[in-house]
């Protein structure tokens, strides 16, 4: 008789269980069938894709395993942001089962190795500020502590610049401005009395002295101190290209940093100024309708295009330091009528109104086997993809801070 019950109640159970799983993949394909209302902003346009096309936050871009990459960190970032616009919980949840994926229960980043030197790897750790205030959960500030003492140990160059990774040698690298600083900055705020305050104003300087071009105001890709490795110019150490995403990892790092940057340290001001020069710089080199293309001092250059990660990301930019005040609020009319031109150059909509991104610059790097020499030719014929994840992220992020 007990053997008996015992058999229904397991087989009672496996039909529920079974049930359970039916029913969740069967509401995962109703939601990557639903199609969107007409009437969602262009910000829940977008995050509603990435949720449909990715229901996990590490699949992004078609990721096949967990992995804690600054691309989920990019497109996360937009989701917080969308968060505390919006309090809807599906996006603080998306966030919360990303990192819950790629951290274990003892507080450590699944396959993450100190000893790469990946400075990379601490664009995710902004997400872990809020989640750890929400949560109080101690992992996350264990990661932040790891990541944290990443920065301290990092390889830097003779002068002080965090080198991009271990396999890289004596260079900065632009994106790695945005990767690091505004991480670093809210670290030091928020838990040691702003002490590295100076340090990330440094590395802001080095971008300045030795990435900004003298002629346009515009920032190469990146720089070798050493001036040894082969992409590298003689004099000068930079990378050949004015890679128009590079200018936009720029100006979104400035703004992320100024976001928690004390305005009553001297280097705010600093910092203020740079981006008022990069973003004057790179109004002037906008395209007649108001987008900037892949080699983003060189319209003219055969088979150059308009590329739309750049193009969101400075918009971006833009329309955030007019709203805090680090720019002129004429940035945000400037803002404005490139978002309204970005619309027409790269954005279509689906037949269930989900988000399409045209011309997205593929990850284009330097170095490396086989040899990347970060010519104009390199970058131009580097092929486009359609709806990646940069172009993706920051379109969401202009929507938000534009409000569309």
């Amino acid at each position: 008789m007990f053997k008996s019950t015992f058999i229904k109640i397991n087989f009672t159970q496996s039909i529920m269980v079974l049930l359970l799983i039916f029913s969740s993949k069967i509401m995962a394909q109703t939601n990557q069938n639903a199609v969107l209302a007409d009437n969602l902003k262009w910000s829940e346009r977008t995050a509603l894709t990435i949720l449909s096309k990715y229901p996990k936050a590490y699949r992004i871009d078609g990721t096949e395993k967990p992995k804690w990459d600054y691309k989920m960190g990019l497109v996360l970032s937009a989701f917080e942001k969308l968060y505390q616009k919006t309090n809807d919980k599906k996006y603080f949840d998306y966030i919360k089962e990303y990192a819950d994926e790629l951290i274990d229960s003892n507080g450590n980043i699944i396959k993450y190795d100190i000893k790469e030197y990946n400075i990379d790897c601490a664009n995710p750790g902004k997400l872990l500020f809020n989640l750890y205030d929400k949560t109080k959960d101690e992992r996350y500030l264990k990661v932040i502590k790891q990541l944290r003492a990443q920065l301290q140990t990092q390889p830097r160059t003779t002068s002080g610049g965090f080198w991009h990774k271990q396999i890289y040698p004596n260079q900065m690298w632009i994106d790695g401005l945005y990767m690091a600083e505004p991480f670093y900055t809210q670290y030091t705020v928020k838990f040691e009395n702003g002490k590295a305050l100076d340090d990330i104003a440094k590395q802001f300087e080095l971008v300045q002295n030795h990435l900004a071009d003298k002629k346009t105001g515009l920032v190469f890709q990146a720089w070798d101190e050493s001036k040894e490795i082969a992409w590298a110019n003689p004099e000068t150490g930079t990378s050949p290209t004015i890679w128009g995403r590079g200018i936009g990892w720029y100006m979104m790092a400035l703004v992320e940093t100024l976001d928690y940057y004390p305005k009553t340290h001297p280097k705010y001001k600093v910092l203020r100024g740079y981006l008022n020069q990069i973003a004057k710089s790179a109004d002037q080199h906008k395209s007649t309708s108001g987008l900037w293309y892949q080699v983003a001092d060189k319209p003219d250059l055969k088979d150059n295009y308009l590329e739309s990660s750049s193009s969101a990301m400075i918009i971006y930019a833009l329309a955030k330091g007019a709203d805090k005040g680090y720019l002129a609020s004429n940035y945000k009319n400037v803002a404005q009528k490139s978002f309204d031109a970005y619309l027409k150059e790269f954005v279509k909509k689906d037949d269930k109104g989900q988000v399409m991104i045209s011309n997205v610059s593929s990850n284009v790097g330097l170095g490396g086997k086989p040899f990347r020499d970060g010519t104009n030719d390199y970058y131009i014929k580097s092929k486009a993809k359609d709806s990646s994840s940069p172009a993706l992220a920051a379109f969401m992020l202009s929507a938000i801070e534009l409000n569309k």
